[in-house]
């Protein structure tokens, strides 16, 4: 259970950096084309986007470990 809470939680806040990026630059093609590093984020929405994936790792990391030890 609090893997499936990590994982949506954080690409919940993974989103909200995305849309705080949208937001400041109205710069939409860099978050559509999230693969290309064109998005320059400030202090704020970075830290933001890495807790999101942080917190997304975190949950895949504890599934396979599930998965492969239980």
């Amino acid at each position: 259970m609090i893997e499936e809470f990590l994982f949506w939680g954080g690409l919940v806040v993974f989103l909200v950096s995305l849309g705080l990026y949208a937001g400041r630059t109205k710069d939409f093609k860099s978050v559509v084309m999230f693969w290309q590093p064109t998005a320059n984020f400030n202090e704020v929405e970075f830290k933001v986007n890495r807790a999101g994936l942080s917190m997304m790792i975190v949950a895949v990391a504890m599934r396979l470990i599930a998965f492969f030890m239980g």
